[in-house]
């Protein structure tokens, strides 16, 4: 029922005297209208068989109506008009609840009708979800008395709400707003929860600090746009509000963790089977969350699925190149050379040229279409490491996350090298309590001066010494990779750079992170030691494990070549090679040898036009304004960079984090990134039409 004038009217004369100001008569009919969840559950809890006419529901109700009449009303614009008539007015209320709701067009599809002053904090279901396979659904009674929270509003102001728990009879379940906690079944162990993931409200506090989801949503936009930490969001949020109650750097990383959580899971489909044990830690949350969707790595939610014009073209073969003007030399490889152009003509056995390996072809094979078979198409992803570590224990070759983040060193399992020499491999026990060496007078000036060389830089200022002595070094040494020198005493006879030692945690190397050829990311993982072929490919295999079918036609990587002869030696047969070309990106290629024949022939980035055409996917054919034909490449190599370009301004967050919030964050980093690329993607019309999958399909 749509509410009209003349309702408001009716309403007005049969239950509000003369001595009641206007202002205060829509103030209890807004209270009035703001009740209609409880409502809802006390009606559903009265369909169930020996009920009580009054149900804890509605004697909820009854308290906010009396409250709205009441004379000594804690709004400070409201006088005391009508006095002594409050009851007697609200009894006759109490009455008509079911006809006011009606004549107030208050029903299951306009919930929100009217704000409350006092917003109530209730579940949004009427039954248990757990007790309604049977023949009767079980309603949801309520559990206790409403308690008063604090709650930070969509308005972003500071309000009393009242929160409502409820509670089902039978199996004993929770309901709260933003969770539902339960008994498993058959088990023994502590409760656990169930995530709501609609929910408007979300609890950041067990002091009774809830936050409304449009905050949550501001936060989101916060880190996306300005790459904003929990405590920046906080402090821009406490300055916004200018109010006495401020929110804290743990209740703006909770809201964190509360809201993408439910994104991550909801993005992977694991609202049914995710739970985590009840009123658990902020911490506990986001391990449950990164364990089961990708623990040290993991593919982003949908990215298989993904394809656009700028990573998805319809597949080619020679026959395509010929038709557009492209000729081929029967005995050219169809390569360009890299940057180095020495000569390489000296012969298969000349030491200095990297051979092909036994297990690969010494040319790739043209591929010719089949007749009667669709055309297809053709997809490109791009991979490439970006130096954003996290700490992990000091002793070498453990990754083992720390116990103590703020300034520990070990994990769990090498936690007794505490009490040991931090010198390797001395062995002896620390000097005293606290200390990391022994009472070697050397060990112990050498940790001194480890101290003053590098505890007192921060990472601004590592990056700013390791810029300084680049410069000065590049005139004597061009092209020398970026490193910091540690100018070092030596201890003994061992150099001061290769003494081994525990006094500082390691760090990992690098994330590595795989994307389509429009920048949509595709999965991530983590290399420990160094981006060596190995880790590279159990990183791959890991992203494409559970989709073997929706591997790319070409992977762009800087080291291509390296892990296409890593694949061929060690295992011949792999699917790699029959369902991906290995190939290195655009910017990398020219820094590559020439004198490596492998890199030149399979793993060239935009073969000539005069080639063999074993690559057709890879370049395209453009005729310019004059009638001329242009080669150019037909995907970019380089979306990698940009994205690492992008994750540049979460550099400084990331280092600091532990394994668990490094890892939930990189997964909702690559969620942000995805939506928006979708986005651009959408705006800009890129999205694949039927007619390009009718050209797919295509068998002439």
């Amino acid at each position: 029922m749509i509410p009209t004038l003349g309702n408001f009217i009716l309403i007005l004369q049969l239950y509000f005297i003369d001595e009641f100001s206007l202002k205060r008569a829509f103030y209890i009919l807004t209270v009035l209208s703001a009740c209609y969840p409880l409502f809802r559950l006390h009606l559903n809890q009265r369909r169930g068989p020996r009920q009580p006419t009054e149900t804890a529901w509605l004697r909820s109700i009854f308290d906010a109506i009396t409250k709205a009449f009441d004379n000594q009303h804690e709004h400070p614009d409201f006088p005391p008009d009508a006095d002594g008539l409050g009851p007697q007015l609200s009894q006759k209320v109490r009455g008509d609840l079911e006809q006011l709701f009606r004549l107030l067009g208050v029903d299951e599809d306009h919930l929100d009708l009217f704000p409350h002053p006092s917003p109530l904090l209730v579940t949004d279901r009427l039954c248990c979800i757990f007790c309604s396979l049977e023949e009767r659904p079980q309603p949801l009674s309520r559990h206790n008395k409403p308690q008063e929270v604090k709650l930070l509003n969509s308005d972003f102001c500071w309000v009393q709400a009242q929160l409502f728990v409820a509670y089902c009879v039978k199996c004993k379940a929770e309901y709260y707003p933003d969770r539902i906690t339960f008994q498993p079944a058959a088990s023994s162990y502590g409760r656990v929860q169930r995530l709501e993931y609609g929910a408007s409200c979300l609890r950041v506090s067990k002091h009774g600090i809830w936050m409304h989801r449009r905050v949550a949503w501001a936060q989101e936009h916060a880190i996306l746009r300005f790459h904003s930490s929990w405590s920046s969001f906080a402090d821009w949020l406490n300055d916004t509000m200018s109010a006495k109650s401020k929110i804290t750097t743990r209740q703006s990383q909770r809201l964190y963790f509360e809201h993408f959580a439910r994104r991550l899971i909801e993005s992977h489909n694991l609202e049914e089977s995710f739970t985590v044990p009840a009123h658990s830690k902020a911490e506990v949350l986001a391990k449950s969350v990164r364990n089961l969707i990708g623990r040290n790595g993991g593919v982003v939610a949908g990215a298989m699925d993904h394809g656009c014009t700028n990573c998805t073209h319809i597949k080619r073969y020679p026959a395509d190149l010929r038709a557009e003007g492209a000729t081929f030399d029967a005995d050219s490889t169809g390569v360009v050379d890299g940057g180095d152009n020495s000569d390489v003509s000296n012969g298969p056995g000349d030491p200095n040229i990297a051979q092909i390996p036994a297990g690969l072809p010494s040319h790739p094979t043209p591929q010719e279409r089949q007749p009667g078979t669709g055309r297809g198409y053709a997809r490109l992803a791009v991979m490439d490491g970006k130096t954003i570590p996290h700490k992990i224990c000091g002793v070498g070759k453990c990754e083992g996350p720390l116990v103590n983040y703020k300034n520990g060193r070990f994990c769990q399992d090498h936690l007794f090298m505490r009490d040991i020499c931090g010198i390797i491999p001395c062995g002896r026990a620390v000097h005293s309590q606290g200390a990391v060496t022994c009472d070697n007078q050397l060990h112990k000036d050498w940790h001194a001066k480890d101290v003053n060389r590098f505890y007192r830089l921060s990472f601004p200022g590592v990056q700013r010494v390791i810029r300084r002595q680049n410069q000065s070094n590049s005139a004597a040494t061009p092209g020398q990779a970026p490193a910091l020198h540690s100018d070092l005493p030596q201890l003994g006879e061992t150099p001061g750079d290769q003494v081994v030692h525990t006094f500082r945690a390691r760090k990992t190397y690098c994330l590595q992170t795989v994307q389509w050829a429009c920048g949509c990311p595709i999965g991530w993982g983590k290399c420990y030691d160094s981006e060596g072929s190995v880790q590279v490919l159990a990183i791959i295999d890991n992203i494409w494990a559970a989709n073997p079918d929706s591997k790319p036609s070409f992977l762009a990587y800087d080291d291509a070549c390296n892990l296409l002869r890593h694949i061929v030696t060690q295992d011949p047969n792999s699917p790699w090679l029959s369902s991906t070309r290995f190939i290195v990106d655009a910017w990398h290629y020219i820094g590559h040898r020439a004198t490596d024949i492998l890199c030149r022939i399979w793993c060239n980035p935009a073969p000539t036009t005069y080639s063999n055409g074993s690559q057709p996917d890879l370049i395209a054919i453009h005729v310019d304004s004059n009638g001329n034909q242009h080669t150019t490449r037909a995907f970019n190599t380089e979306t990698a960079e940009q994205l690492n370009a992008w994750l540049n301004g979460y550099e400084a967050q990331l280092r600091h984090m532990s394994d668990i919030n490094y890892d939930f964050s990189v997964h909702v980093l690559m969620l942000l990134y995805k939506g928006m690329v979708e986005r651009r993607v959408e705006s800009k019309g890129q999205s694949l039409s039927e007619e390009f999958w009718e050209k797919v399909r295509d068998a002439n």
